[in-house]
This record gives C-alpha cells, sequence and structure tokens, in this order.
C-alpha cells in the first residue's frame, strides 16, 4: 500500500510544459520578410541616386528619389521595432518555459533518486519481492503482485529515460534562447545604424530643398516648359489613335459592303467588330486581345527589366516638400539605370513610331482598344505594323548625361481616347 502510495505521488508530481507561442514566431518571420523586400527597395533607390552625379544633385527627380528612400528607411526602423517587440515576447515566453522545464526537471529527478534509493532498501530486495508474490492467496492475487512489480519496473526505467529526453530538451530551450537574444542585440545595433542613416538622408533632403527653393523660379520655368513638351506629346498621342479609329471605321465600312455585295440574296452577316460609333472598331482577333489585355489588370509586368522606380505619379499632384512645384503627369516617369531598355507590357501591335521635343523618340503598341505609349527612347527597336510580345524590348531609354545621368522612361496606358492610371495595372516581378 505503501508503495502504491508513493507511484501515485510521483505521477501527480510531473507538470505539463506549455506549449511554443507560433504566433510571435510567425510574426517574426513576417517582419523580416518586409525588411528583406524595403531593404532591397533602400538598394535600389541608392544605386539611382549614386549614379546620378554633381550636375544633378539638386533636381526635382533626385528629390523625389530621396523622399522615397526616407519613407522606405523609416518603414525599414519602423519594421525593426516591431520585430524587436516580437522578440522580447518571444524571450519573455521562452524564459518561462525554461523555468517550468527546470522545475519539472528537478522534481523528476528528485523522485526518480528516491525511488532507486527505495529500490535499494530492504524492502525492494529480490528476497523481499519473491516474498510478495509468494505469500498471495491465489493465483490471480500472484499474477496481479508480479504485473504490478513488472510495471514499477518499466516506470523507473521510462523516468529514466524523461530524465535524458528532458536534459536535452532543456539545452536546446537555453540555446535557443540564447540565440534569440543575441538577434535582438544585432536588431537594436541595427535599429541605431538605421536611425543614423536617417538622420544623413534628412539633412541631404533639406539641403536639396533649400537649393531647389533658392531656385525657384528656374525650377517653375522647366516645369511649365515640360507642361508644354507633355500636353505636345498628349496631343499627339490623341490625334493619332483618332487617326486610327477613322481607318479602323471606314476599314469596317468597305468590308461591310464587300460582304453585302457578295451576299446580296442573302440577309448581311453580322460584324465580329466593335461598331460604336467614335470608338475604335477591331476586329474579334483584336477584341479577344483587348479582352486578355483587361483581364490581365494587376499583373502586367513593368515596362523596365531591372533596377527602377517611379519618380513621377499618374495626375495632378502638389509636391510634398515645395509648395510651389505642382506636377501633372499623363503617365508614370520611371527612372532606371543607365543603358536599359522599354519593354512591352503585353503582346500587341506597334501602330505608331514617331518624335516629341523633350522624349525623343515614342512608341505606341495597340492591344485591341487598349494602347501602351514608351517615351523618351534614343533608339527604338521595332517599326510600325510590327507584332511584339511580352517583355520584348522597343528601345533603349535616353539618358540625359546634362542633368546627371537621368535615364527616365516615360510610360503611358489609354483605353481608346480615355487616359489610365498605368500603376494599378502594373506589378513587379
Amino acid at each position: 500500500m505503501k508503495l502504491l502510495l508513493y507511484i501515485i505521488l510521483l505521477y501527480c508530481s510531473i507538470m505539463s510544459l506549455p506549449a511554443q507561442s507560433q504566433t510571435d514566431i510567425l510574426a517574426v518571420q513576417d517582419l523580416e520578410k518586409q525588411r528583406s523586400e524595403t531593404a532591397k527597395e533602400i538598394e535600389l533607390t541608392s544605386q539611382l541616386l549614386s549614379e546620378t552625379d554633381a550636375s544633378a544633385r539638386n533636381s526635382l527627380n533626385r528629390l523625389n528619389l530621396l523622399s522615397q528612400q526616407l519613407l522606405s528607411r523609416t518603414k525599414i526602423i519602423t519594421l525593426l521595432g516591431q520585430e524587436i517587440s516580437a522578440l522580447d515576447r518571444k524571450i519573455d515566453g521562452m524564459t518561462k518555459e525554461i523555468e517550468i522545464l527546470d522545475k519539472d526537471l528537478a522534481s523528476t529527478k528528485e523522485n526518480y533518486a528516491k525511488s532507486m534509493a527505495n529500490q535499494q532498501s530492504e524492502y525492494r530486495t529480490t528476497q523481499h519481492k519473491m516474498m510478495i508474490i509468494l505469500s498471495a492467496e491465489n493465483f490471480t492475487q500472484t499474477y496481479r503482485r508480479m504485473r504490478y512489480l513488472h510495471e514499477y519496473s518499466d516506470w523507473q526505467k521510462n523516468e529514466a529515460a524523461r530524465i535524458l529526453k528532458k536534459q536535452d530538451e532543456l539545452a536546446n530551450r537555453k540555446s535557443e534562447l540564447e540565440k534569440s537574444r543575441k538577434n535582438k542585440q544585432s536588431l537594436l545595433a541595427e535599429r541605431e545604424d538605421e536611425n543614423r542613416k536617417l538622420t544623413t538622408e534628412e539633412q541631404d533632403q533639406k539641403k536639396t530643398v533649400n537649393e531647389l527653393n533658392k531656385r525657384k523660379k528656374n525650377l517653375q520655368q522647366q516645369l511649365q516648359q515640360k507642361i508644354k513638351e507633355s500636353d505636345a506629346l498628349n496631343r499627339q498621342i490623341d490625334a493619332l489613335i483618332t487617326e486610327d479609329i477613322q481607318v479602323s471605321e471606314k476599314n469596317s465600312s468597305t468590308a461591310t459592303a464587300a460582304t453585302n455585295k457578295k451576299n446580296v440574296k442573302t440577309a448581311p452577316a453580322s460584324s465580329s467588330s466593335s461598331t460604336a460609333k467614335g470608338s475604335y472598331v477591331m476586329t474579334e482577333a483584336e477584341l479577344n486581345l483587348s479582352k486578355d489585355f483587361a483581364s490581365n489588370k494587376g499583373r502586367l509586368p513593368y515596362p523596365i527589366a531591372g533596377n527602377h522606380k517611379i519618380v513621377s505619379l499618374f495626375g495632378n499632384h502638389q509636391h510634398q516638400q515645395l509648395s510651389h512645384v505642382r506636377t501633372n503627369n499623363n503617365g508614370i516617369d520611371i527612372q532606371t539605370t543607365v543603358g536599359n531598355e522599354a519593354r512591352a507590357i503585353f503582346k500587341g501591335v506597334v501602330t505608331r513610331v514617331f518624335l516629341m521635343p523633350g522624349f525623343n523618340n515614342s512608341v505606341i503598341v495597340r492591344h485591341g482598344n487598349y494602347l501602351t505609349v514608351y517615351s523618351n527612347l534614343i533608339q527604338v527597336y521595332v517599326h510600325a505594323g510590327d507584332a511584339v510580345t511580352t517583355n520584348q524590348a522597343v528601345g533603349k531609354i535616353f539618358t540625359d548625361t546634362a542633368n546627371g545621368n537621368e535615364t527616365i522612361l516615360h510610360f503611358q496606358l489609354w483605353k481608346e481616347r480615355t487616359k489610365l492610371d498605368p500603376e494599378p495595372w502594373i506589378k513587379e516581378y
């Protein structure tokens, strides 16, 4: 009876360990991923800034790059703070778990030691065990006593194995805890470094803003000239689209007349083309291409491969740092590295290649009733009438050596004669 009570007390001393929370572990992993992606953005912008030489240190595009760099740097610092907080929670949870493991191991060792000591006493000798078995009143009682002694022996072996397992688990937890503490110290140092970089970049941005404010009149003149050039480009594109619409309507009328003449005694064949007045009349193939283009909204590739950054957004915007600067963009401006090329964002047909002051060469690619425009090309690889495929290079982007080697693609997206914001249509790959 004394032995049975002792076994019950031993089992009651076993504690269940709390499972390591996965929430903070997953949170840290997600934050690390976001931080890695933001670090790539910073690296990209830094490269573009480093390629901008002294002659363009006070350019508006450089200021835009600096502003984006500051936003990315601030995001990095915020993510580092969140990561440190998540690690703090993880460290706290692991510390509590180790305390429980320590207590459980100590208790298990103590109970096991008592059982082994008791094993060596006179009450646990082989002779005594035999007396317990032989003093049974019947066979059933003998069997139960033998089974009981056997199970008690097995329990002792299992406890010894459990102690070794707990020791290994405790060592692993302590090693993991130490690793997390070192990781936290590394993140704290990295955050401090990012803060220093942020301070330097803020000073650089402030200096650039001051210089641009001093050149307010000159900058406004440059912007007015850019607006004139942009309006001229817009009128040219609109005129070319109108011309395409007129040609498509004429071709459609000719095709319909020929069909009716051929089938004089039958009802006129239904046209598979779009015949809305004032719209581009599409063939069946163009209609399918247009639907295919529209269905890929948000998944179309950027018109530039390699390093690139949007420096001017679509639409009318007040500049955040310069109160006297307001921009109006019919598309988006994407700055990239010297020697980069413009690439078609979808399969289609080149309808126009033309030259415009301020935008060098431009290429228009038709995708049904959608059109993409690639401007500021110094060299063009395609001709009107050429079929192009997705990601096919259409031309080399102009590098402005007089303005710090800025290499900027002006990209537009139209549906019929309506300008669309390209950014929601394209996605980083």
